[in-house]
């Protein structure tokens, strides 16, 4: 049996759930996905960045990562709106829902993408074509929201062609099609190739996908080390990697802010740390799972960067244990010049049974603090993030729970919801 892969890529995902929430949810008249729009961060946060941009912002040049005043300046007019991240997983675990009624190995890639082997399945739904034209227009007709469908014979190629012409598309690229469909293409858009590698392709005199597929492999691998092998098996195709229908376990887990203003204060940066904790103790305990170490990263206003960290005596999934390892970590680290963005990271997590070793010396209660932990992931759970928080956090502007937006938990930790009654341009 021949091996089929999809590769499912939702376009532009995250302006296409707002665009489509507000028309049919909100009795907006509006389309983003028509005129020249983007979801983007909040400026005075400092998280300023294009997270999504229409096809229309797209033909101005704008792109996703660039930063807001950046796209502005190409486009005056462009229409910005704030990201709805509540919206978009609700979105997000809907499209994975229907796409799990084809296949039951299913590899969610991220929010908006995923992998199907269908070598399985396919033959229910007819030709991979057919199948692919049949899921693509399911969604767009019961989501409302339209998707780009690459077909072949492994991952790396079913990505490759959901990336031809979007959107509304299904595209197919077999290993005897690599010459004529993905050969011509420039070095720039090989998965795997970020814009320093392709400046320094470029600068070898390696400028498209073929010519990479026929350099000297021995030779790439001197310059780009094993980057350059792995580049160099990908432009001719070669992907061994299986769709895991199961998500890999973390081997770490961690998050990390970026500050409305430059902290200079330890009491304020000491919140910080303890509001990381809160979210990473959170997901640790979520998946059964204890931490060894804790590390803690600091980047200044000048963007400069410093990390430092620790093992721990034992295992923990305990808040006040990680943030105590962290404040302890911050204080050895910090050199008192203005913080820009924090970050707490834990490693070295253990998955097996674990049992405390107890010291007669030691006055902490544990079996209180993993209590009470388990009674705040309780409440939180049932009532939403914002139902419990510490009294530290009463009437400060650092969120309890702050960080990035990946919710695996399903706690949140970040304000997530848009007030749409105050949306003047739906």
């Amino acid at each position: 049996m021949e091996t089929v892969i999809f590769h499912i890529d939702v376009n532009s995902a995250f302006l296409s759930w707002e665009a489509v929430y507000r028309l049919f949810h909100r009795g907006g008249t509006l389309d983003l996905r028509e005129i020249p729009s983007a979801v983007g961060g909040d400026v005075s946060l400092r998280h300023g960045i294009i997270l999504a941009k229409s096809i229309p912002a797209r033909d101005y040049g704008i792109k996703t990562g660039e930063t807001i005043p950046e796209a502005r300046r190409k486009c005056p007019s462009l229409m910005l709106v704030p990201p709805n991240y509540c919206l978009y997983e609700q979105c997000s675990a809907a499209f994975m829902e229907i796409l799990r009624e084809y296949s039951d190995v299913v590899e969610q890639y991220s929010i908006d993408e995923a992998f199907l082997d269908m070598t399985a399945t396919c033959h229910l739904f007819g030709t991979p074509e057919e199948a692919a034209v049949q899921m693509k227009d399911r969604i767009r007709e019961e989501l409302g929201f339209t998707v780009n469908i690459g077909i072949s014979s492994n991952k790396l190629l079913a990505k490759m062609a959901s990336d031809f012409r979007k959107p509304d598309r299904v595209h197919t690229l077999y290993p005897e099609e690599i010459s004529q469909k993905m050969w011509p293409l420039p070095v720039s858009e090989l998965f795997f190739v970020g814009r320093a590698t392709a400046k320094k392709l470029f600068g070898l005199g390696v400028r498209t996908i073929g010519e990479l597929a026929a350099a000297d492999p021995a030779w790439l691998g001197s310059i780009l080390k094993k980057h350059g092998e792995v580049i160099w098996g990908f432009a001719n195709g070669v992907d061994l990697s299986p769709v895991l229908g199961a998500p890999v376990p973390n081997k770490g887990y961690g998050n990390s802010t970026t500050l409305s203003r430059d902290v200079t204060d330890r009491e304020e940066a000491d919140k910080v740390l303890l509001a990381l904790s809160e979210t990473v103790a959170a997901r640790l305990r979520a998946d059964h799972v204890q931490a060894e170490v804790v590390s803690v990263g600091i980047k200044y206003y000048d963007l400069s960067y410093a990390s430092h960290q620790k093992a721990l005596g034992m295992s923990t999934d305990l808040t006040a244990e990680i943030c105590r390892a962290a404040r302890e970590l911050f204080a050895q680290l910090w050199d008192h010049r203005p913080i820009r963005h924090l970050g707490v990271h834990t490693g070295r997590v253990r998955r097996d049974e674990f049992s405390r070793q107890m010291s007669l010396f030691d006055e902490v209660d544990y079996g209180k603090l993993a209590a009470a932990d388990r009674t705040a992931d309780a409440i939180r759970g049932r009532f939403g993030c914002d139902a419990l928080m510490r009294a530290a956090f009463l009437g400060s502007s650092i969120g309890h729970m702050s960080g990035g937006i990946s919710d695996t938990a399903g706690l949140g930790w970040e304000k997530r919801e848009v007030d749409y009654g105050k949306v003047t341009d739906l």
